[in-house]
């Protein structure tokens, strides 16, 4: 197993970044676009980078035909620091302007009402995936269930079996995420070098297991040593 996809390296990954989900918006192929956002700090860059250059009025965007879904969450209460869907509302849903739509994952709703979502909308245009110092994406860690749910299952609740991430989640699954016609991984800092190497190395980690038509990787020197 290697690393699936390309691999773009880049001084600035939040601004290529941008980049990549504007011509994702461009040849989306129906009226609107489907977007999986993510979590963490090197997301919330990307997510700042977007709000900056809509309000410059150079990221091409119209964010009123745009569904926005998360692709994990931690089951904490939606104001908590630690909930990705705060830290999405403030770097991006509320600096854009009216979304077509935004869809906070739910663990009082549940798995099954997360799918009713991605069932009605369209499949995703792009799904953002970060990479964890563990190998983990989204909140599939390694060795953990929900790397192994059947391919009819776009969404469980999930763990980190070693402790290492703390709360209980809800996440996509290697099949959620595989809907998309294109995935993007952002790496960032020396901090993720080990993980990004491991990666490259073809190690079986949760994110060398994504697949999609088509995985894109934007690494920065620092992470790509």
């Amino acid at each position: 197993m290697t690393l699936p996809g390309d691999l773009e390296l880049t001084d600035d990954v939040p601004a290529a970044f941008a980049r990549c989900l504007a011509g994702a918006f461009a040849g989306r192929p129906g009226p609107r676009c489907t977007l999986v956002l993510s979590g963490g700090p090197t997301a919330a860059r990307c997510y700042d980078r977007l709000a900056a250059e809509t309000a410059a009025g150079t990221l091409g965007v119209d964010w009123s035909v745009v569904d926005l879904l998360v692709g994990d969450e931690r089951c904490v209460p939606a104001d908590d620091p630690d909930a990705n869907q705060r830290m999405l509302r403030e770097t991006l849903v509320e600096r854009v302007g009216p979304v077509g739509s935004f869809h906070p994952m739910s663990c009082e709703a549940g798995p099954a009402a997360y799918e009713t979502v991605l069932h009605r909308l369209a499949a995703p245009d792009l799904v953002h995936l970060g990479l964890g110092p563990d190998g983990h994406t989204a909140s599939l860690f390694p060795g953990s269930a929900a790397l192994e749910a059947p391919g009819d299952r776009w969404v469980v609740e999930n763990e980190d079996p070693a402790g290492r991430n703390p709360h209980r989640r809800m996440t996509l699954t290697l099949a959620g995420i595989a809907r998309a016609r294109l995935v993007v991984f952002t790496v960032s800092g020396e901090e993720k070098r080990d993980a990004f190497g491991r990666a490259r190395a073809g190690e079986d980690l949760p994110a060398t297991r994504v697949r999609a038509r088509r995985v894109l990787w934007l690494a920065d020197p620092a992470a790509a040593g």
